[in-house]
């Protein structure tokens, strides 16, 4: 299958990494625009962004992903499968409709609960027992699309959002390759 990785943050990394060990076909990866960081305002990479560029992968940075410049470029790509792994962005349906099978998300907390941003850190706040990963089909609406499969995981006393967040985020990589041939099966 081909696959878009759409990503920006250090979560997402385990996810790419997965998909480029096991050697699933990466047409690009689309991330953030690089932004000023650091004490002297230094131009930055994404994580995923340093991880593409070592790995050997194209790299597409819009700065918004909506428009229409985007969306020719995305379908010119006729990509299978988007993964959608805290990227930023919210995605029209214009975009979310070009891959041939779907497009799909991991999301750090076991839906319907903490829809949107920070759910680690809203589960660790609100003290919360356990929480995980779900992979869902992307839908125009904010983490409401079919659930494929979730994963739970305790919430040790000793846990926060730093630490929750790289067990989590090692967990969907999992999830990913573990989902991805029924979804290629099903095609």
């Amino acid at each position: 299958m081909k696959i878009i990785f759409f990503g920006s943050s250090h979560f997402a990394v385990p996810a790419l990494e997965g998909l480029i060990k096991n050697r699933h076909k990466i047409l690009c990866v689309v991330t953030q625009p690089d932004k000023k960081k650091g004490r002297h305002l230094h131009l930055g990479f994404t994580d995923i962004k340093s991880l593409a560029f070592k790995s050997g992968l194209d790299v597409f940075q819009p700065t918004d992903i909506n428009e229409a410049e985007s969306l020719r470029f995305l379908k010119s790509l006729n990509a299978d499968i988007f993964v959608i792994v805290s990227y930023g962005q919210l995605l029209s349906q214009a975009i979310l409709d070009i891959p041939k099978v779907m497009p799909l998300n991991i999301h750090a907390s076991l839906l319907p609960k903490y829809r949107g941003a920070a759910p680690i850190n809203w589960a660790v706040i609100r003290g919360e027992e356990k929480t995980g990963v779900t992979i869902m089909k992307v839908t125009r609406k904010m983490d409401s699309g079919a659930i494929i499969i979730q994963e739970s995981i305790s919430i040790k006393e000793d846990d926060n959002a730093v630490s929750l967040g790289s067990k989590l985020s090692d967990m969907g990589a999992q999830l990913l390759l573990r989902v991805l041939p029924g979804i290629k099966s099903s095609k």
